[in-house]
This record gives C-alpha cells, structure tokens and sequence, in this order.
C-alpha cells in the first residue's frame, strides 16, 4: 500500500540534518503524546511507528489521516496554515485512487478527544485563558520557571541514572507543557478566526493582519528585542562597539568564554543567554550546541546591528509602532461592526482583544520544548565524557550521534567510535545537501508543486502572502544563517527559518521564503515587526541572487526579479519503514 510521509524537519523551519540523538529524542517525545492519546508505542524509546527518517530527517507518516475523511480535512487545515505547498501536494494526492477514502468509525475518535481532554484538562485551561489571558500568561511563565528549577539537581547523578532522568523527564513535561500551552493557543488563533468570521467584508484580509502586529508575550521577538538593547549598550561605549564590529566572532566567543570581554559586554551578554541561551538554530535537535555553548552566531549578529546608521529606524521603536497601529486597527474594527450591529460589535471586541492578549504566546511551546532539550542536553554531556573515558567513544561531543537505545548499550560495555565515526561522515554529507522533499511517497518519488512564473521583461514569482506591504531592495540569499550578516534594508531570502534565524529579521526589509503558511514561525515573526513576507516561493533560493533588486509584495504574495532558471534535485531519499 501506498503510504505518504511530511517532512516534519521541514515544516518545523529547518532544512538541516538532525543528529540521532535529536532523531531520538523526538522519538520519545512522540510516544509521550502517543501515550497521552490512548496508544501508547511498545517501546517508547523506539516511538510510535508514525515516527520515520530518511536521509537524517524525521518524516511522519500521515497516510491513515489521509484516507480518513475527518483527518484529511483536519490536516488540509493545518497545512494550509502552516505548509502551503503541503496543502496543495495532498490536495493532489487525493485524486490518487490508492489513496481513497476509507470509511472510518467516529466513536474511537471521540473517545480519543475524550482521553486527550481528561488527561490535560484542556477544555477548562481554554476557558480560563479565554476568560483571564493574563493568568494563562502568568501560569506559563511559571511552568517556565519551574522547568529551569527543575536542572538545578543534576550535578550529583552518576551517568545510568543522566540518561534515565532525561527520559523520565520527558514523559513527565511534555504533557505539562501540551496542558500550559495548547489553550493558549487555541485560544489565540480561534478568537482571531471569529473575529475574522464576524467582521466579514467590513475587513479586508490585509487590515485584518495589521491588528495582529506587536503582539505582547511573544518570546521570540522579545528575545530579538533583548538582543538589539544589548547592541544599543555596546554601541554607547565606541571601542567596544569597534572590537565588536572588526573581530571574528569566533575570536568574541573566545574571548566570552574567558571572561576578557568589556564589561558591559560580557555581563550584558551573559544576562540574554540566562534567558535566552537554550535557544538556536535547528533547536528542536538535541544534538545541536546551544548559543550558551557557543555564542559565535550572535556576536555576528550583533555585528549586523551596530550597522544600523541613525536614519534607520529602531527596531524597538518600530516593534512599538507597529503595536500601536494593532490597537488602532482593532479600535477601528469594533467601531465598524459596532456600526452594523451593537452585538457584533461587543463580539468583535472581545475576541480581538483576547487574540491580541494570547496571540503572541503561539511561540511559548517552541520556546519551552528548546529550554527542556537544552536541559536534556546538559544532562547527557557528563555521560559523554564518562563514555570517552571507558573508551567506547573518541570525543565527549560524539555522545549526540548515538540514540536513546545504544547509550544504554554503551553503558553496558558497546564500543561506538566506529559507529559514530562513520555516522559524523554521514552527517557532515547531510549538511551539505540542497534540496530536501517536504513530501515522500513510499514509491521512493517526491511529488511536488511546480513553480509558476509569468516571464517577461521582468519574472513574477508567486507565493503565500504571509505579511502585507511592499517593498524594493537588493536580496540576500541565506542558506546557513552561522556566518551570514544582512545588511539593512536587505530582502532575507531562505529556504525556511525557524526562531532562531530571526534576530536577522531586525535588519531585514523583507522576508522570502520557499516553505511556510501564513502561521509559519517566519511568517509570524515577519508580521510582528511589519515586515512584508511572501512564503511557499517554490526554488526561490536559486531563481534569486544576492544583490538581485527585487520586489516583494506581501499583500498580493509575489516577488518581482530578473530572470534566472536553475534546476535542482532531491534525489537519493527514500523514507525508512518502521
């Protein structure tokens, strides 16, 4: 039988390798979910058999939501949202008679809703933060506060017990975090949407989208807001500012690490990464270092902030701007239904009010599932050096190219170098390919949406219009954003960003990416800072050349060019059974 695979690495924002341990990790963190459903896997550790990989990436196999009525609507919603050129493959997918719909019975699916509601009490918590945001607020802030407590007891542990504190770890938060954050969010999108549904033509779908601008309680721009004061800081101190912008930042890391950096600098940084250190690119990889490790990519941002000449504008005063125009907007948007009906009115006010209030938490769940495998991570490294030591493994760092399973094999005695040699070969290949399918089917082919283009003396790339506005300036095409500065003004070209990408946002003038929705991690960001956004541009890292002058139009969802034409494969991924 046919069976069909999403790329959740892709549809997460990254396009990069997971490690095995990161592969792992979600592994279990899938049984933890599957368990609160009802179905909990034979072995946890191993995952539900949804769970697959192929070429170092997590695939989930969504074949029976495919052929299920309910379920292929539930994910075309979804997709449509968050992966548009998902959305369009399944809609072609479901001409495919090998996948027809199959009749299923609607009492096992109520009594799964049934099981998840029990277990997380989810209708109550979404009552409450419907009715007070602010002590849904608050009480994430304290799951927050409780999970970095949590780390406080690990120096004592011997390396067995590391291992199985993360497990247990994981079985014991996730479902914490699901009951602190799924409400909130329901809570933020479904207000929205009622209010959309309410005001119907008395709003155009680009006025609506400027009342969700400066979102309070978002912590990924916080965290980018924090960043740009900490360059405001070191640009009050000129030789500071002068080492910042003229060293490497590899020669700033180092410099952090021993202490010898400036002070305002080295006390200003060490406060972020408090807060904000767990956090990186590719986070939802445990294997992945964390910028409290190595700070090297935000020493290059800063870099790209102290660029930033007076004329343009503060990215905090912008953030602050853009929330104003929100709360006018959604003044005006009550006033206007008010005008049809008095009713209508008080609902519009009500639900944009309480999807402003809880529409920047969206980003909590990422935030707090990176604090939870940073603490993870943090745990295992003592096991690492323990391994090197008995010596089945070469380096302490090669502890993240094992899986949950083969730690407790190498604490049994298994030697790995071997293993983790070739696996570090593998992956360094992995990081290195262009193209990754954001479909597969078990055929071993990779259906995909073609580009469209409407070519004359200029290219017209189309997309998903993911944040109004529009904007003329030359594009920086970014792969690995590591070691990439963007300049200001400049038009951020990507594959796909995830929070971590965006402290880039604060110098972009425009955001172009080929994957994504509209409630997309990019797209969001991009909205927040009233930026134009256009998503799903099929290719666009290869039909765009840095220093290209090109045209986004976030409001229509095109992109204006000078012809290129590339052409690419993927070739070579085929997803593994499990």
């Amino acid at each position: 039988m046919l069976r069909v695979y999403l790329c959740f690495t892709v549809q997460q924002g990254t396009e990069w390798p997971f490690t095995p341990i990161g592969s792992s990790a979600i592994r279990v963190l899938a049984s933890v979910i599957a368990t609160l459903l009802g179905f909990p896997p034979r072995d946890a550790l191993q995952g539900p058999r949804f769970v697959t990989e192929a070429a170092s990436r997590i695939f989930l196999d969504v074949t029976g939501a495919l052929r299920s009525p309910f379920g292929r609507a539930i994910l075309s919603q979804m997709m449509a949202q968050a992966e548009t050129h998902a959305a369009a493959i399944f809609r072609q997918l479901s001409a495919d008679p090998r996948l027809s719909l199959v009749k299923t019975r609607r009492l096992p699916l109520v009594l799964t809703i049934g099981r998840l509601f029990a277990r997380t009490r989810l209708p109550w918590y979404l009552l409450q933060a419907l009715l007070w945001p602010a002590s849904a607020r608050i009480h994430l802030l304290r799951l927050i506060e409780t999970l970095r407590a949590a780390a406080s007891a690990q120096e004592t542990m011997d390396p067995r017990s590391r291992v199985i504190a993360v497990e247990r770890r994981f079985f014991a938060t996730l479902p914490r975090l699901l009951a602190g954050t799924a409400p909130v969010m329901l809570g933020g999108m479904g207000t929205f949407a009622l209010a959309s549904k309410l005001l119907g033509d008395l709003a155009s779908a680009d006025e609506r989208q400027i009342v969700m601008r400066g979102l309070p309680g978002n912590p990924t721009t916080a965290m980018n807001l924090a960043l740009w004061a900490l360059a405001q800081t070191v640009q009050a101190d000129p030789p500071t500012a002068a080492f910042v912008q003229h060293a490497p930042p590899t020669q700033l890391r180092d410099a952090y690490r021993s202490g010898s950096l400036p002070p305002a600098l080295q006390q200003g940084l060490a406060q972020f990464l408090a807060t904000y250190g767990h956090r990186s690119i590719n986070e939802l990889d445990l294997g992945v270092p964390r910028w409290s490790e190595d700070p090297t990519y935000l020493f290059g941002v800063l870099a790209s902030y102290l660029q930033l000449n007076d004329s343009a504008p503060a990215p905090d005063r912008h953030f602050q701007r853009a929330a104003e125009e929100a709360e006018a907007m959604r003044a005006e948007f009550t006033r206007r239904a008010r005008h049809a009906s008095r009713v209508r009115g008080l609902l519009v006010g009500f639900f944009l009010r309480r999807a402003r209030a809880l529409g920047g938490l969206r980003e909590m769940p990422r935030f707090a599932l990176a604090l939870l495998l940073a603490q993870a991570r943090a745990l295992l490294s003592p096991v690492g050096d323990a391994l090197v030591q008995a010596g089945r493994l070469t380096y302490t760092d090669d502890i993240f190219l094992l899986s949950f399973p083969e730690l407790h094999a190498a604490l049994d005695g298994t030697d790995f170098r071997s293993t983790v040699h070739e696996r570090r070969t593998q992956y360094d290949q992995e990081c290195a390919r262009r193209h990754v399918p954001l479909v597969l089917l078990s055929d071993g082919t990779a259906p995909s949406i073609e580009p469209t283009a409407l070519t004359s003396a200029d290219e017209l790339l189309w997309g998903s219009p993911a944040s109004p506005g529009c904007v003329t300036a030359p594009a920086r095409v970014i792969r690995d954003p590591h070691a990439a500065q963007l300049a200001h003004g400049e038009i951020l070209v990507a594959p796909s960003t995830d929070p971590g990408w965006t402290p880039l946002f604060l110098t972009a003038g425009g955001l172009v990416m080929e994957t994504g929705g509209a409630m997309s991690h990019g797209a969001i960001v991009a909205r927040e800072y009233g930026i134009p956004a256009v998503v799903g541009v099929a290719r666009a890292t290869e039909r765009i050349r840095t220093g290209q002058s090109i045209t986004v139009d976030g409001t229509m969802g095109t992109i204006t060019l000078v012809p290129q034409h590339e052409a690419t494969d993927s070739a070579g991924m085929a997803p593994a059974q499990t």
